[in-house]
């Protein structure tokens, strides 16, 4: 923290206080402060809080915004002390001092302020310990309620992010204190518990470690490097992996040759960064290599900061999606029992983030046209050729069906467009054999597709939204195991009759719909992805404080 930041902060509240000077006439009975010098007791220093925070001048900001906490904690519940002769200080500033270790930004946080305000406490002067009793309680509530619900309000970044902003009590945070010796300890309870984001934390220690030491090195640009070639980039390349953990050190025999255990290595890479694992270096590949240990470290915080937003109960049995990843995660009682590759929505169409719950299973679903899409994309055809949807389709006015052929579909446009559009259950339909079901105002569930031959591409982005699964009548027997009579067997038989079947679940599964582009995978991979939105670099943006427009 520069020292300015600190002589302001001084100096602002000594204009705050001094209208209060007659104060330190108190009487004072020492006791022992943070760092070790005598301080005024917990009564005296009380009766000084009550005089601030009851007093008409302004406190700095950072106090100001949480005067009212403050004076409920304080003066109206008659709280105890929490950082003054208390030997809490001390533990809170070395937090504070590491706060990248949280994700968090060291300058948000005025250390050497606050470190001024402890040196300055002595037996004498009741206003500074008052002061600085309700500064550390003040910086306190400011880096748990960003280590706990986030920095930035996501959904004014994020147009497409609709997860319901996360709310902390902050007088019960405050409260929260007097029970732990050790203000460090309580915000580790107080920072998400959920394996996703301490596992990212721990990443990031290990990123800032190889970011200490010198990062890892760039591969050199030049030809596409295949299994079995001889290239002077080999070396580079060799090392740029040892230095990430991607292989073992040795010395090969030819220093310059692709060889297996490299080649092996770096197919490893290119599988945990989203690419095809072929082991050939293109510059795709090449791109992904030279993503630097600084920039590895800043996406993580990105996500660390997505995941200050989530629910901090997920359920015992949910569904995740991870967009960025094109996958699906099926867990139960917090643990992965399968991954499962999903199509997302393409970039015109993005997925969004949001959490919600599947309610019921459809086989051989009808799929009603989107009025988006039917405008857009089904209505300049229809003016061209009435019946070119073919008998699959059906047109819908005021609820009942009739000809497309009887309707003149040049006389309409897309603010006009009077009827509905539904294309009829079978192996064509846009939702295949089955969709699951999750209600929601952005009429996003998860689905089969007639597209399935896309599932063997690496990026999946392909939807106009939706989520389509990969084997989803499988899916559908995992879905609905817990309603009985209900097996693949039976699944597949109902789409033989090719009518339409809902099944009710019997209990909701709720499913959160992510955007990670960095987590740590099974087996303790370090896994990281492409930001194929531009989402990363949105929240990247606000974070590191660079507009991002």
């Amino acid at each position: 923290m520069k020292r300015t930041y600190a002589i302001r902060m001084l100096a602002a509240a000594g204009i705050a206080l001094a209208g209060l000077v007659a104060f330190s006439s108190l009487a004072i009975t020492p006791v022992l402060a943070a760092k070790g010098n005598a301080a005024p007791s917990a009564q005296v220093t009380r009766e000084a809080i009550v005089q601030i925070l009851n007093h008409k001048d302004r406190l700095p900001l950072q106090l100001e915004r949480v005067r009212d906490v403050l004076k409920q904690h304080y003066i109206d519940n008659q709280g105890e002390i929490l950082w003054v002769g208390t030997g809490r200080m001390n533990p809170l500033v070395q937090r504070l001092e590491f706060a990248e270790d949280d994700g968090l930004q060291y300058e948000d946080y005025p250390v050497e302020y606050l470190v001024d305000l402890r040196d300055q406490i002595d037996p004498t002067n009741a206003l500074a310990a008052g002061y600085t009793e309700i500064a550390y309680s003040a910086f306190f509530l400011s880096y748990a309620k960003d280590l706990a619900t986030g920095r930035v309000i996501l959904h004014k970044i994020d147009r497409d992010h609709f997860q319901k902003p996360r709310e902390i009590d902050l007088l019960a945070l405050l409260q929260g204190v007097s029970a732990q010796d050790d203000p460090s300890r309580y915000l580790d309870s107080v920072e998400p518990q959920n394996a996703h984001y301490r596992a990212l934390k721990s990443l990031l220690r290990k990123y800032r470690q190889i970011a200490a030491n010198g990062g890892w090195g760039t591969v050199d640009r030049g030809e596409v490097m295949k299994p079995g070639m001889s290239d002077p980039r080999v070396p580079q390349l060799r090392a740029r992996l040892e230095k990430s953990g991607d292989i073992s050190p040795r010395s090969p025999a030819d220093p310059s040759l692709y060889a297996d255990d490299l080649v092996l290595a770096f197919e490893q890479f290119q599988k945990r960064n989203g690419l095809e694992p072929d082991g050939v270096i293109g510059p795709n590949s090449l791109s992904m290599l030279n993503v630097t240990a600084e920039e590895r470290m800043q996406q993580i915080i990105v996500n660390m900061e997505r995941w200050r937003h989530m629910p901090r109960d997920m359920g015992d049995k949910h569904l995740m999606v991870n967009i960025a990843a094109f996958e699906l995660y099926r867990y139960e009682d917090g643990q992965l029992m399968e991954a499962r590759p999903v199509m997302v929505g393409k970039d015109k169409h993005q997925t969004p983030i949001f959490s919600d719950e599947l309610e019921y299973v459809e086989i051989n679903p009808t799929w009603t046209v989107p009025y988006s899409i039917a405008t857009k994309e089904m209505l300049p055809k229809l003016q061209q050729n009435p019946i070119y949807l073919g008998p699959n389709f059906e047109l819908l006015a005021g609820g009942k069906e009739i000809p497309f052929s009887s309707v003149n579909f040049n006389q309409y446009s897309r603010g006009d467009f009077p009827f509905t559009i539904r294309q009829k259950p079978g192996e064509k339909n846009a939702l295949g054999l089955i969709k699951f079901m999750l209600p929601n105002k952005h009429a996003i569930y998860l689905h089969d597709t007639p597209s399935r031959a896309l599932f063997a591409k690496t990026q999946r982005a392909f939807s106009h939204g939706c989520i389509r699964v990969y084997k989803p009548l499988e899916f559908g027997e995992t879905i609905l195991r817990d309603v009985p009579g209900w097996d693949l067997e039976r699944i597949k038989a109902v789409v033989e009759t090719r009518e339409t079947t809902r099944v009710k679940l019997p209990q909701k599964i709720p499913v959160h719909i992510v955007y990670a582009t960095a987590w740590r995978g099974e087996g303790g991979s370090v896994e990281f992805r492409k930001d194929i939105y531009g989402r990363d670099k949105k929240l990247h943006n606000a974070l590191f404080g660079k507009p991002s427009s």
